[in-house]
């Protein structure tokens, strides 16, 4: 394909030395996290496209270590939260507090203040804890007692929940849902898998010898070449297409938000440029529209009565959008 003319041309060298550091990075993962590769290539595209991730599944299942082997393969500062009834937002966030030596009220850093936050079980807080991470997602700031403070770069948080149906876990409320770019599950290991987890884990935790691939700097380059990878005209109108078809099915009572138009094209583009290419084709928007947009769906009745999932109504949904052709690459 003819690349010359795009709006927004992405360098050849620039696509190569992105794919090859997210090859490093990939490989770091797997030495730890064993799985299917669709989960670690998601994670990173909510890493590379700045989308916090929300991962909904039982315990057990190598949620943590996922998290853990993707921050050490690149040398972010680390910091899990666990997420309990008790746990309050300024603990979190961080408090002021009386200094006597200097005589005045100072910051206290909360756990947020990390590079990657891994926010542990986070239903099992009460809605007010919950809602401590909203201003941190979305604008990347924590505000205490009126001052805001800049959380470190580049910053990312995985979440973990357990399903709703658990003991002591709280629903995470339609707005907080939505500040999550992208939610998957892990699931449980295939026979095979489980044989090397064992073998694997046998002897001593591979975390400790996982050394860093990348660094803090590499990370914020490739956040923003992925704004840069071209998304023509007819791939948007695809995508806002999908999302405005969300919200009048009869399957769904909340469809998806602008917000969540926002999230599937940065998705997409960050799909794109994993696969060696500087501009977005339909094939990404498909490949990533169900993590975006699933966990965002509050269903109707008739979905209920009808035993669909989020993700079934929204391939209902896909398969009724019309997949452009024709684009001019």
């Amino acid at each position: 394909m003819n690349t010359s003319s795009l709006p927004f041309q992405v360098a050849e060298q620039q696509i190569q030395r992105t794919v090859s550091i997210v090859g490093r990075i990939r490989e770091a993962v797997r030495q730890v996290f064993i799985g299917k590769e669709t989960i670690v290539d998601l994670l990173l595209v909510g890493f590379f496209s700045g989308l916090h991730v929300l991962i909904e599944d039982v315990p057990g299942v190598g949620k943590t270590t996922l998290a853990k082997s993707l921050a050490a393969s690149v040398n972010l500062d680390f910091a899990r939260i666990q997420f309990t009834p008790d746990l309050l937002p300024g603990d979190i966030t961080g408090v002021t507090v009386w200094d006597q030596t200097e005589r005045a009220f100072v910051y206290k850093e909360g756990a947020i203040m990390h590079q990657f936050i891994l926010a542990d079980e986070i239903n099992r807080a009460s809605p007010r804890t919950q809602s401590s991470l909203l201003e941190a997602m979305q604008e990347e700031t924590v505000s205490v007692d009126g001052r805001s403070y800049p959380l470190p770069q580049p910053f990312f948080v995985i979440a973990t929940q357990n399903p709703t149906e658990f003991v002591g876990a709280f629903p995470l409320p339609e707005g907080e849902l939505d500040r999550f770019g992208l939610s998957f599950s892990v699931g449980y290991p295939r026979r095979e898998e489980g044989r090397q987890i064992l073998n694997r884990f046998r002897f001593r935790d591979p975390l400790e010898g996982l050394e860093p691939v990348a660094s803090p700097e590499d990370v914020l380059e490739i956040r923003a070449l992925v704004r840069e990878i071209y998304v023509d005209p007819k791939v948007q109108d695809f995508i806002l297409e999908i999302v405005e078809r969300s919200r009048s099915s009869n399957f769904v009572r909340l469809g998806g938000s602008p917000r969540s138009s926002q999230h599937l094209q940065l998705a997409a583009q960050a799909w794109a440029l994993m696969n060696q290419r500087g501009f977005v084709v339909p094939k990404d928007v498909l490949s990533v529209a169900i993590p975006v947009l699933a966990h965002r769906l509050v269903l109707s009745t008739d979905a209920r009565l009808s035993h669909k999932s989020a993700a079934e109504v929204l391939e209902l949904v896909i398969r009724s959008s019309a997949i452009p052709v024709g684009i001019k690459i």
